[in-house]
């Protein structure tokens, strides 16, 4: 099928530099990066649309157990609540661990801030193996008001999700369930590994969904290569 589209370095073009007195360097370099973006945006668009094709995921077999905000043991279908889609992130705050993961607490911090908004078209759950007192004793700390924690009964859900290490350390997991029917399939489910990362580079996601990495990537030094917030900071 024919691209129908404006080529994006004709859409670039019409770009224009906000304050007057860019030199002809800083005009031509910003005019070829504004193309760049515009074909991130679209590879963005194509990775969504491919996604939300994807074939039937396999049926959840196992009747993994959880306790709720009120510590009510119940299965994967009950997190989902009067939704059909189950949005869910396993965090690295198990009982061996006396804080929770920086990297896990600032992205939960950015989701806070949307989950209302999440919550009106898919259940979002927040997954850890600690109590789920330790995990809401925490977010109150915090000021997160709109997530919704759930304790793993047991380890069955960390180690099938192959996130559960020898020495009782995590990796986090971000898993989408679909619902069919009385039964629960995958959706999807983040795969990039830390033997994934590329030289030099920090494992992560892509499209990176953590907005402080999105933030500072537009900024002239960066994300950095060895800089991650702290959990202990002043709430104002």
């Amino acid at each position: 099928m024919q691209d129908s589209r404006i080529p994006a370095a004709l859409l670039a073009a019409q770009g224009k530099t906000s304050f007057p007195g860019a030199s002809a360097a800083y005009a031509a370099a910003r005019q070829a990066l504004l193309a760049e973006e515009i074909e991130f945006r679209r590879h963005m668009t194509r990775l969504g649309e491919q996604r939300r094709a994807l074939p039937p995921g396999p049926v959840i077999q196992k009747d993994y157990r959880f306790k709720d905000e009120q510590a009510f043991e119940v299965g994967l279908a009950d997190l989902f609540g009067d939704k059909d889609t189950l949005v869910t992130y396993f965090w690295m705050y198990g009982p061996q661990r006396e804080r929770p993961c920086p990297m896990c607490t600032n992205w939960l911090g950015a989701v806070n801030g949307n989950a209302a908004d999440i919550k009106q078209r898919v259940a979002l759950k927040i997954l850890g193996r600690s109590p789920v007192e330790r995990q809401y004793a925490f977010a109150q700390e915090r000021g997160w008001h709109d997530l919704n924690f759930v304790q793993t009964v047991g380890d069955d859900y960390a180690k099938d999700l192959g996130v559960l290490l020898a020495d009782g350390s995590e990796y986090p997991a971000l898993v989408v369930f679909k619902r069919d029917g009385e039964k629960v399939r995958l959706f999807w489910a983040s795969e990039m590994s830390r033997e994934m990362a590329d030289p030099g580079q920090d494992p992560r996601d892509a499209p990176d969904i953590a907005s402080l990495w999105s933030v500072l990537d537009l900024t002239p030094d960066g994300r950095g290569t060895d800089w991650y917030p702290s959990c202990n900071i002043e709430r104002y």
